[in-house]
């Protein structure tokens, strides 16, 4: 699967399978959507924080796209005009339930101060490893929400998926300059925020993964159980943009980024089921005649 953020993406296949969707190619259509629906749903799932909520935006999402198909004009690249509409639908929609609980970096640094700290015995550490992964990367995602969605939107495609800022800028419709620029303050905000409270980039900092793992469970964050972030996955972000990973570690800011390079590339939980609803919908089947 092609990742559309990169330089080297071809815009070939898209513009075959628009072409023979609008001719009421059901398999060419279906095709359009799994080919978008995982980066979607990654970019999603990270405005969100939470797998549920990333579902419902994808298939909102999915939907605009599959219905405005026909106004598509080839004025500009596809993935710019359909990351536009992915974009646009993220910016504007209600808040999810996540995004009004973590509001600013201030509150969610006192949260963390305020949950107590637990050592773990090493046949602890042991069972619970998986657990102690989950709480890395819960509590790094949560700290995504203490940047406004603007902010968090560039950080997610610029950072993240390392999107080229000319084709960040064309997407948001705002200057490469301004792109950087965002990017630049994103990057302070979360990283100050990191130095000065995580034990992962910082020694000198108290907080440590493991010993907030009960903590986390006992508040409801984590589910030894039902794992939400460290799941469903089969590949790592740096996996899906290899060519930033040699890059690693020249700066400071590129040691920040590695950490959430190894993240999990998220599955949707129903993709196969999303997909079946949306071409199985009457309206779609209708607009594009399919049997």
């Amino acid at each position: 699967m092609e990742n559309p953020f990169l330089n080297n993406y071809s815009e070939t296949t898209d513009a075959e399978l628009v072409s023979a969707a609008l001719d009421g190619n059901k398999a060419a259509l279906e095709q359009l959507v799994v080919r978008h629906q995982q980066f979607i749903y990654n970019v999603a799932w990270r405005m969100v924080l939470n797998p549920q909520d990333a579902e419902d935006v994808t298939q909102e999402v999915l939907i605009k796209i599959i219905t405005r198909l026909g106004q598509f004009k080839g004025k500009s690249e596809f993935r710019t005009w359909l990351y536009r509409i992915v974009v646009n639908h993220i910016l504007n929609m209600k808040k999810r339930p996540l995004e009004t609980l973590v509001t600013d970096f201030e509150e969610y640094g006192d949260t963390l101060d305020n949950m107590p700290d637990e050592a773990l015995s090493e046949e602890e550490a042991l069972t619970l490893r998986e657990t102690i992964e989950e709480v890395k990367i819960s509590c790094m995602a949560g700290m995504l929400l203490c940047l406004d969605r603007p902010q968090r939107l560039v950080y997610i495609l610029g950072e993240l998926f390392e999107i080229d800022h000319k084709i960040g800028s064309e997407i948001l419709e705002i200057s490469p300059d301004n792109f950087r620029q965002r990017l630049s303050r994103a990057r302070k905000d979360l990283y100050n925020f990191m130095q000065n409270k995580c034990g992962l980039v910082n020694k000198e900092n108290p907080c440590r993964c493991r010993k907030k793992t009960k903590g986390f469970i006992a508040a409801g964050f984590v589910d030894p159980n039902n794992l939400r972030f460290n799941a469903n996955y089969i590949k790592r972000i740096y996996q899906v943009v290899p060519e930033k990973m040699d890059q690693y570690c020249e700066t400071v800011d590129d040691y920040y980024a590695q950490l959430y390079g190894e993240h999990p590339y998220q599955i949707p939980p129903s993709a196969g089921k999303l997909v079946e609803e949306i071409l199985n919908d009457g309206k779609i089947k209708v607009l594009f005649n399919l049997n």
